[in-house]
Parts: C-alpha cells; sequence; structure tokens
C-alpha cells in the first residue's frame, strides 16, 4: 500500500444522523471534504429500499429530521437566502424540503439552533436557540460563562424556546418564566403537542445541576416534576405521553460519575424518579473519534413498541441496548464496535456504526438481523490497507485490570519507533472508534500504542474517579502500559525511541509526563492544560470542572493547584516539546500553550509554538480542512526529526 499522507483524510467520507420515518426511508447526512476550497460538504441523503441519493445539495445541511406524517423533512443550514455563497453570516436556518423538489426556507435563528423537534401534527416545529445579543464593541459582562467553546461569546445569551409555524414560518415564544441567570438547555414537545418538557440550568455558577420542568401551553402552567435537583443530559417522552425518561446522575462521584437512565411521571410535581438500569457504565457515547460528521443523531429513544433504547460505553465499544421500562433486564442488540447514533420506529433500528479499521456506515438493524446499508468507505480502507489494532488487557500494579491497544507499524517487520497516545476528557475512551491519525503514524512507520487508564469512560465510576489525584494512578497505568508492551513486543519496539503525544487531558498528561520522566525521545502535546490557575479563571468550564476534579477553590487550596500544574515541573523537562493550540480555544485557553513555551525557552528547551487562528478546541476533529492537514503534518515531522535519526522525511 501506498503510504498515508496528512491530507488522505480528505478522502474520507463521514456519515451521521440517521433518522427513520414511518414509511421506512432512512436520512441521514453524508458530509464529504473540498480539500481546494477549505469547506466541508454536507448534505442530506436518503437510504430507501436499496436506493441511496442525495435529498439537498448542501454545502452546509445538518441535522435532518422527518417529520411524524414523514412527508416533510426539516434541516438546519447555515447560509441565508439572498446572500452570496461566500458570505457568510452568524445564525442559522431552519428549512423544508419534499422527497421530490427544492427546499424552502422557513426562519432564521441569528443564534444558531442548538436542536429542534417536530410537534405530533407536523404543523409546528420546537426549537431551542439563545435568545439576546452579545456586544460589539465594548464588553459589558455581568455573568458566567463569558465565552464557550466553539461558539464564542455567549454571556449575554440565554437558552429558550421558540415554535414556528411550518404553514407560514411565523414564531412564537412560550410564555415559560425563567430567571435571568437560567438557561433551557433541552426541549422537546410531549406526543399530544399540549406540553414541553424541558430541562433547566438553575445556577449559571453551578452549570450541572438542573431541573426538569413540563410546561402545559393551554394553561400555561409550569410545574417541576423532580424531588432534588441532579446532573440531567436527555429527555425524551414515553409514546402515550404519561413518562419521561431522561439520562442523567446524583453526582455521587461528581463529574466521574456514570449517567444512568431514570424514568418520572410527567404529571406529578416533585417525585423521586425511578431508576431504570443499575448497572455501571456511562450511558452515553465518549468515544474518542477524528473522523465523524456533523450531524446530531439520536442516544435515547421510547418507541411505539414500548422499549427504551439507548447507548452506553463498554470499555472500547458504545453498545446499542433496549430495556421494557421499570424492568432492570437491559437486552444487548449492536457490540463489538461503535454505534455513535440511532433512530427507531416500530422496532426497527438505522444507526452509523465504526470500528477502529473502518470509519462510519449506515445500518439496518430489523427482527434481530443487522445490515450494513452504505460502503462509502469500503474502498479507501481496502486501497489503505488498514489493520486492525490488537487488543491488551495487563493487570496494573494495584491489582485493576486495565485495557490497552498496539496498532503495529504498516512498514513491514523489525523494531519500530513507537507513540504512545494519551486521550483527552478524562471521563472519554479510545478503542474501537476510527482515528485516522493513528493509521498515518502506523503507514509512516510507527507503532502507535493507547490505552484507557484510570480516569477513562467505559468503565466502573470507580475507575473513572480520578478527581484530586491527576497524575498519580493515571500516570502509572500509563507508564505500566508502556512496560507491557515491552514486555510483549520488545523485539519489535525500539525502546529508545519512544513518543508521547495527547490533546486536552491528554495534553495536560503529555505535559505531566515529560516533567516526571524522560523516557521519551520527543512530545507533542496539543489543545493542553499546563497551569490549573489559567484553566479555572480563564477557560468556559474552568470555575466548575477544575474545582470538581482538583478538589476545591484554587484561593482554597493553593497548594494542590500549584502541584497539580505541569508548569510546576518545567524544570525538569528534557524531552523535544511541540506544542500546538489554537487561538480561540475557550476549553484550555491558549495562554496555557504560551506559558508552557515561554518557560521552556527561558530555560534553553527545544520546543516549537504552533498556534492555529480562528480554531476552538476541535481542531483535530472539526477545524478547517487545510489546517487538521497542517496539524498532522507539524506532529509527524516532529516525531520524525526526533525518532528516525534527524532525518526530516518527506511527507
Amino acid at each position: 500500500m501506498a503510504k498515508l499522507k496528512p491530507e488522505d483524510f480528505s478522502k474520507i467520507v463521514f456519515v451521521s444522523a440517521p433518522n427513520i420515518g414511518i414509511h421506512g426511508k432512512i436520512l441521514f447526512l453524508r458530509t464529504a471534504t473540498d480539500l481546494d476550497k477549505n469547506i466541508y460538504v454536507s448534505q442530506l441523503w436518503i437510504y430507501d429500499n436499496g436506493a441511496l441519493y442525495p435529498l439537498t445539495k448542501g454545502p452546509s445541511d445538518k441535522y435532518g429530521k422527518w417529520s411524524p406524517s414523514s412527508d416533510l423533512v426539516a434541516f438546519i443550514n447555515n447560509q441565508r437566502p439572498g446572500k452570496p455563497p461566500n458570505e457568510k453570516e452568524k445564525g442559522s436556518g431552519l428549512w423544508l424540503i419534499r422527497t421530490k423538489g427544492e427546499p424552502w426556507f422557513l426562519h432564521w435563528f441569528p443564534n444558531g439552533v442548538s436542536s429542534f423537534h417536530w410537534f405530533s401534527d407536523s404543523r409546528r416545529i420546537l426549537v431551542l436557540s439563545n435568545r439576546g445579543k452579545i456586544d460589539e464593541n465594548v464588553k459589558i459582562i455581568d455573568t458566567i460563562p463569558i465565552w464557550y467553546n466553539g461558539v464564542g461569546w455567549v454571556y449575554g445569551f440565554q437558552g429558550w424556546v421558540y415554535v414556528v409555524e411550518v404553514d407560514n414560518g411565523e414564531i412564537w415564544e412560550p410564555e415559560i418564566s425563567i430567571g435571568k441567570e437560567q438557561d433551557i438547555v433541552y426541549a422537546t414537545p410531549s406526543p399530544d403537542g399540549r406540553k414541553i418538557a424541558y430541562v433547566l440550568r438553575i445556577d449559571r455558577r453551578k452549570p450541572i445541576l438542573h431541573e426538569i420542568h413540563v410546561f402545559d401551553l393551554g394553561s400555561s402552567e409550569d410545574y417541576t416534576v423532580i424531588k432534588e435537583p441532579m446532573r440531567v443530559i436527555k429527555i425524551v417522552w414515553s409514546p402515550d405521553g404519561k413518562y419521561l425518561v431522561f439520562k442523567g446522575n446524583r453526582l455521587p462521584r461528581g463529574l466521574a460519575s456514570n449517567h444512568r437512565l431514570w424514568i418520572i411521571d410527567s404529571s406529578q410535581r416533585g417525585q423521586e424518579p425511578i431508576l431504570v438500569n443499575d448497572f455501571d457504565r456511562n450511558h452515553a457515547n465518549n468515544m474518542n473519534c477524528d473522523s465523524r460528521g456533523f450531524g446530531h443523531g439520536n442516544d435515547l429513544h421510547w418507541d411505539i413498541d414500548n422499549y427504551i433504547y439507548y447507548l452506553a460505553a463498554w470499555g472500547g465499544e458504545v453498545r446499542l441496548y433496549r430495556i421494557k421500562p421499570f424492568s432492570n433486564e437491559p437486552e444487548l442488540l449492536v457490540s463489538g464496535g461503535v454505534v455513535d447514533e440511532f433512530s427507531v420506529y416500530n422496532g426497527k433500528v438505522a444507526y452509523t456504526y465504526m470500528t477502529s479499521s473502518h470509519p462510519n456506515e449506515l445500518y439496518l438493524l430489523e427482527n434481530s438481523k443487522q445490515e450494513k446499508l452504505t460502503g462509502f468507505n469500503d474502498g479507501l480502507v481496502e486501497r489503505w490497507g488498514l489493520k486492525k489494532p490488537e487488543k491488551i488487557v495487563f493487570k496494573a500494579s494495584d491489582g485493576v485490570l486495565v485495557e490497552g491497544w498496539i496498532l503495529r507499524s504498516y512498514n513491514g517487520e523489525g523494531k519500530k519507533p513507537t507513540i504512545l497516545e494519551i486521550h483527552g476528557g478524562p471521563k472519554t475512551a479510545y478503542g474501537e472508534g476510527f482515528m485516522f491519525e493513528f493509521h498515518l503514524l502506523a503507514s509512516n512507520g510507527y507503532n502507535v500504542i493507547y490505552s484507557n487508564p484510570r480516569g477513562s469512560d467505559g468503565y466502573s465510576e470507580e475507575f473513572a474517579d480520578i478527581r484530586g489525584r491527576y497524575g498519580e494512578r493515571d500516570y502509572l497505568d500509563l507508564m505500566e502500559f508502556v512496560d507491557e508492551i515491552m514486555k510483549r513486543y520488545g523485539d519489535e519496539i525500539d525502546e529508545e525511541k519512544l513518543g508521547v503525544t495527547g490533546g486536552s487531558y491528554g495534553g495536560f498528561m503529555t505535559n505531566w509526563v515529560v516533567g516526571h520522566t524522560n523516557r521519551f525521545k520527543v512530545a507533542v502535546t496539543q489543545r493542553s492544560i499546563s497551569n490549573w490557575f489559567i484553566s479555572f479563571g480563564a477557560t468556559d468550564i474552568g470555575y466548575y470542572f477544575d474545582v470538581d476534579q482538583i478538589g476545591g477553590l484554587p484561593w482554597d487550596i493553593p497548594e494542590k493547584f500549584l502541584n497539580k500544574s505541569p508548569l510546576s515541573y518545567v524544570k525538569n523537562i528534557e524531552t523535544p516539546l511541540l506544542i500546538i493550540h489554537s487561538l480561540e480555544d475557550y476549553r484550555c485557553h491558549v495562554a496555557e500553550a504560551t506559558s508552557l513555551y515561554t518557560a521552556l525557552k527561558l530555560l534553553g528547551r527545544e520546543t516549537r509554538l504552533i498556534l492555529f487562528p480562528e480554531e476552538n478546541h476541535d481542531l483535530s476533529r472539526r477545524g478547517k480542512p487545510k489546517h487538521r492537514v497542517e496539524r498532522l503534518k507539524h506532529i509527524l515531522e516532529w516525531f520524525n526529526k526526533y525518532l528516525k535519526d534527524g532525518k526530516k522525511n518527506k511527507i
């Protein structure tokens, strides 16, 4: 096979956001990359009884959903009517289209669309957007968060619900009354169209505490259905409208807690929700993948067959389950890889599915039979000769089993330089998620090793809980994983040529690693944390995330914030370190990168800083195509420089 190049990522077709109608036709989003124009081209496609065809022309169509009558499709497009394609305007438009004909514009939302849902009569659409505005010049700010990654300034916004009339595009607001410091973060209409259930963030200073409300559109009555605030991610009505099922938790281990399923009566005030499923795995999809589409698919559904369908993380997999309400007996439907998103109608499930050696494709589950419906990437996988990573399970020094993987170099036998990849989160996971970056490195002569150390998702809450202990058991797990790799594959690995890289928490851990050991010859840290004091006040989530993860407020435990900051150990760093960051990263502020770079320069260490303009924390996943290519080139060149005898190999 030919050696992969960074720009080859643009050949992958991203399949996402399946939506099945009552007629059985499956709507989904197909996204391709136009590297020359530096854009992604997203179109709605339809699978219909063996036929595949585009419904829309793109280039920026998203979030397609069949109307309940399945004769209309609503979708979002970021191009405002009347504007030339090269003139972008902030916001999103709501559009409609039939299976034949041209789409028509319904309404423009200047602050974008977070989500939308059809009412059951197919005549109204519930839209969640932001209301308010941001000062165009001097910013006058009196609330937090100040900004949000991937969105920008948000201090003047409030999450809000709108109803759009399909016939004429007119918009009106339900008379919901909430406080200035509160936000509606999710909303969905009842099956009879008379009520709206919504999730309310009750205090922006504690944004992970929510209430579930029901608002009656006829009487304007609004009431809270759960007794005590808890973390709530998503709510779904039962088909008869009597109950609500939701994903969430009571934060028994803070942000390390696993989401579970709960049911509550939609008509009763202040109840204790009933736990549907008590197995200790996260009912969510936090699998790392750098080759996803841009749709918003489903991950929780209560179907007319009276099953609740949901996703759950399981080690390196994300599985699809269903369960009867109140039964606590889940049924496993799809496993072995990653079920990314799904849609259900009367027991028929359309879903996207990937493995570590194949990007997402569209599948159908019907009567226990699984059928692959698309093969957009089959030719690539075959032409590139993508290998399947080998799974490794080892016992850590404290007796706990830890999972990891090795993707062997594509360049024949013998000892090869090897790169340790560390995932972000920390409560995310590696496994069957497709990572183009890993295959690129393997194709260019590197073994790639990666694992799910303590803190990772897909395991028990105890396994995920490293609050207050960053750089301790998680660091040991990573180093012991490298030791295990050497033990098992020593004849394939050049121990004198080890590299390490990671982003976000993985960037923090890369900084921590090179500050505590010299076993790695080279490192690349990306969108990282080097100083928890910066992270606390400068980022979109630091004011609650850092407090939870480090163990308190910085003025109460300054020594801990200092001791857990990799910058405190900068004098120990002798490993050549490439620092990659985005200028609009509000999740890990750019000052994290510049502080570390400045310190290393003053110490006379080998380092380089690369800053990407007009990019945020999601550069590696959703950045502009040319920037994604350049990022991969810099990573490969840096590793080649130090792990291939100083030769700057051509890429």
